[in-house]
C-alpha cells in the first residue's frame, strides 16, 4: 500500500485520520497549523477530523467525528478519556492516523508544546514539587500518555514543530533519538489590501499618523502583553496597540490595573476570531515578546502580511531560530525587556528604511515556509511509515514457513 499525492508522486489516495482537540483557525497557532496542513493534504487524500470541537466558522469543511468528554472531570481525566476514544475510533480504520494529541493512537505524532517529560524530569524544579510529581495522578497520566505516544516502533514517527522542541525531546528521551522537524507553513494573503486596510483602520478609529502594534493571541498574557503595555507607556500617544483574541485575564490586566489607566484609550481589545486578515492589514508592526512558544505561527503569519516583526529570543520563542536577527526581525534579549521593546518599536516607526529592510527579510522567511512543502514532508513520513508497516507484515507472514 503506497501513499499518493502530486507532491510525493506516489500511486494512490490515502485515508487519513487527523486527531486534534479543537479544529479551527480561531483556536490558536497549533490549531491553525492543523487546519492549513489538512487543507493542503485534503486536495490529494481523504481526511477525516476527529476532535472534541469543530469550529462552525471554519471555511474548511471535512468529515468530522466528535470525541466529546464529560464535563466536570479533571483535565487529566478528560485527556485520558479522549486518548482512549481516539484509539478506539481510529484503530484499523485508516491508512494513516496523524495526531496532535497526547495519547497512543497516532502513526505520526506531532509535538507542538514543551514535552511533559522535559518539564517534569529535565527542567530544574523545587525538590518537593519534583517529589510529589511521582505520586500525582495528573502528572503520571500525562507522562504515561506521552511515553506511549513517543515509543519507538515500526511504522511510527514523532515530529517536532521546531528545532527547540526537538532538542527538548532528545533531552527528555535520549540524545540518540531521531525526531523529524516540520515547522509550520504560511500562505501569502490573496486580498485587496489597500482598501481593507483603510476601512479597518477607520472602523477602529486609527488615524493616518497612528503607529499600530498588533498582537494576535488566544492567551495574550502568555504572549507578553504586560511587556507590551509597559513599552507602550513610554511611547508617544500616536503609538497604539491592537490585541486580537483578548480574554478576561488580558482585559482585567489592562482595565483593573491603575498603572495602565492612561493607556486604555490607546489599546483596543477584540475577542478571538477566525478572520484575522483585516487586523494584520490594519497594523504597522507585529509584537511578540512571548514567554513560551515552541514555534510561533503568529509572527510568521505577520510576515506574510509584510509586517515588521519584533519577537522574543529562543528558548522563549522557537521561531527565533528561523530568522536572522536584525535582518528578518528584531529579536529582544529577553521577553520581559520592555525598554528594549519600546526602542525597537520606535526604531521601526521612525526609520522607514529599517521597516523596508525587515519586510524584505521577512518575505524571504515566508518563501521558505509554504504549506505545500510542509504537506510534502508529511507525505514522505507517511510513505516511510507504510513501508515499515508492510515490511513487518511481510516478515510475520514468511516466518511460520521458515
Amino acid at each position: 500500500m503506497n501513499p499518493a499525492s502530486s507532491a510525493s508522486g506516489t500511486a494512490r489516495r490515502l485515508n487519513i485520520a487527523f486527531v486534534v482537540d479543537r479544529f479551527g483557525n480561531r483556536f490558536g497557532g497549533a490549531e491553525a497549523y492543523g487546519v492549513e496542513l489538512m487543507r493542503e493534504l485534503s486536495q490529494h487524500h481523504d481526511v477525516t477530523v476527529l476532535a472534541r470541537e469543530y469550529d462552525p466558522e471554519c471555511d474548511l469543511r471535512l468529515p468530522f467525528v466528535a470525541l466529546s468528554s464529560p464535563r466536570g472531570l479533571p483535565s487529566w481525566l478528560r485527556v485520558l478519556l479522549f486518548a482512549i476514544r481516539a484509539r478506539r475510533a481510529t484503530r484499523g480504520r485508516f491508512d494513516i492516523v496523524h495526531s496532535h494529541m497526547n495519547g497512543f493512537c497516532g502513526d505520526v505524532e506531532v509535538v507542538h508544546v514543551t514535552p511533559v517529560r522535559y518539564n517534569w524530569r529535565v527542567r530544574s524544579l523545587p525538590f518537593l514539587k519534583r517529589l510529589t510529581s511521582y505520586i500525582s495522578p495528573r502528572v503520571q497520566t500525562y507522562l504515561g500518555l506521552e511515553g506511549l505516544r513517543l515509543r519507538e516502533r515500526p511504522g511510527h514517527r514523532a515530529v517536532a514543530v521546531s528545532e527547540l522542541i526537538a532538542t527538548q525531546l532528545r533531552q527528555a528521551y535520549g540524545a540518540q533519538r531521531n525526531f523529524a522537524v516540520v515547522p509550520p507553513g504560511v500562505l501569502r494573503p490573496e486580498l485587496e489590501q489597500t482598501g481593507l486596510r483603510l476601512s479597518t483602520r477607520a472602523r477602529l478609529n486609527y488615524g493616518p499618523d497612528d503607529t499600530v502594534c498588533l498582537m494576535v493571541a488566544r492567551n495574550p498574557m502568555r504572549k507578553g502583553l504586560p511587556c507590551v503595555l509597559k513599552a507602550l507607556a513610554s511611547l508617544p500617544g500616536n503609538c497604539r496597540l491592537l490585541v486580537v483574541g483578548a480574554n478576561a485575564a488580558a482585559r482585567d490586566h489592562l482595565y483593573k490595573n491603575p498603572e495602565y489607566s492612561t493607556l486604555t484609550e490607546r489599546v483596543t481589545m477584540l475577542p478571538e476570531t477566525a478572520d484575522v486578515a483585516p487586523y494584520f492589514l490594519a497594523a504597522d508592526i507585529y509584537v511578540h515578546p512571548t514567554l513560551n512558544d515552541s514555534f510561533g505561527m503568529a509572527p510568521l503569519e505577520a510576515m506574510s502580511y509584510d509586517l515588521p516583526v519584533i519577537l522574543s529570543p529562543a528558548p522563549w520563542c522557537g521561531f527565533a531560530q528561523y530568522v536572522e536577527a536584525g535582518s528578518a526581525a528584531l529579536v529582544l534579549s529577553h521577553p520581559e525587556a520592555h525598554e528594549e521593546l519600546a526602542a525597537a518599536i520606535s526604531s521601526i516607526a521612525n526609520d522607514p528604511q529599517l521597516a523596508v529592510s525587515l519586510r524584505a527579510g521577512g518575505a524571504q522567511v515566508v518563501a521558505r515556509h509554504s504549506w505545500q512543502e510542509v504537506a510534502r514532508q508529511y507525505e514522505q513520513l507517511y510513505l516511510a511509515c507504510l513501508q515499515e508497516r508492510e515490511a513487518v507484515a511481510s516478515v510475520a507472514t514468511v516466518a511460520p514457513e521458515m
